[in-house]
């Protein structure tokens, strides 16, 4: 397939390091802004570079506020069989339909992740994309990673308070689980090798088990024991379990709005 990348920001940048590595999909990025990209991506930095039915799949990877402007000048080189796939947040596929008119169009939330081929993106289908399309962009969105199908746009919302948004709550956690660690002495290195590392094999332990989290979290915690002690705290009346639901809502609720 024939693939346009309308910008080339972090997110769209992350997601075209891993389609890079395929042969199989040909990608044109138009940014004016690129600096530097994968061996055999083609670059533009204006739409009159482009000729007229020329893809199979226009990603649009722009800021939700730039929409308007820019996709404009682009859709004239969709074949008219093909499709739009958006990737800005908030940016309903009613807002793009008043742009392209009545079009195959996918909204997809993909997470940063994606750079490192283990992004976790929801992904949903207008009415007016077919079988066959769908297929080929949940295909192109599972070399990211995991692709996850939605039955409702409104689902788009839920799942980006959780993976959409959900790396910067991970890092944020970490940031301050490395700045525990230094706080009893550990240097900056060490610290965030012990940080690292333990998240990374704990939630591989937890993939590979069929106990619940409950029973993974009771195994390690012996009576009176340090993780007893530790969680004691972490737990201290429900404060974890609150902050996490308010965390989630409150993303959950800006998705909402941003439409």
């Amino acid at each position: 397939m024939k693939v346009l990348l309308i910008g080339c920001g972090k997110m769209g940048g992350a997601m075209l390091r891993q389609w890079g590595c395929n042969d199989s999909n040909h990608f044109t990025v138009a940014d004016p802004a690129v600096l530097e990209l994968p061996r055999g991506v083609r670059h533009v930095s204006k739409a009159t570079e482009l000729a007229v039915a020329e893809f199979d799949i226009m990603i649009i990877a722009i800021k939700p506020q730039m929409i308007a402007a820019v996709l404009p000048d682009y859709t004239f080189s969709l074949k008219p069989k093909g499709c739009f796939v958006s990737i800005a947040a908030g940016c309903s596929i009613d807002t793009i339909a008043k742009i392209v008119g009545e079009r195959a169009i996918v909204r997809v939330m993909p997470n940063l992740p994606a750079m490192v081929g283990l992004g976790v993106s929801g992904l949903y289908a207008n009415s007016e994309c077919t079988e066959q399309l769908e297929a080929d962009v949940t295909a192109l969105i599972a070399e990211i990673g995991k692709c996850i199908p939605l039955s409702s746009e409104d689902e788009i919302d839920r799942l980006t308070a959780i993976s959409g948004s959900g790396p910067g709550y991970i890092f944020e956690v970490m940031r301050s689980y490395v700045a525990a660690a230094k706080s009893i002495g550990f240097d900056d290195e060490t610290a965030r090798n012990l940080v690292f590392d333990t998240i990374a094999g704990t939630v591989e332990t937890a993939r590979q088990s069929t106990d619940t989290l409950e029973e993974l979290r009771n195994s390690v915690t012996s009576n009176n024991g340090t993780t007893q002690a530790g969680l004691a705290e972490l737990m201290r009346g429900g404060a974890l379990d609150a902050l996490f639901q308010k965390t989630v809502q409150a993303a959950c609720k800006r998705a909402a709005e941003l439409k």
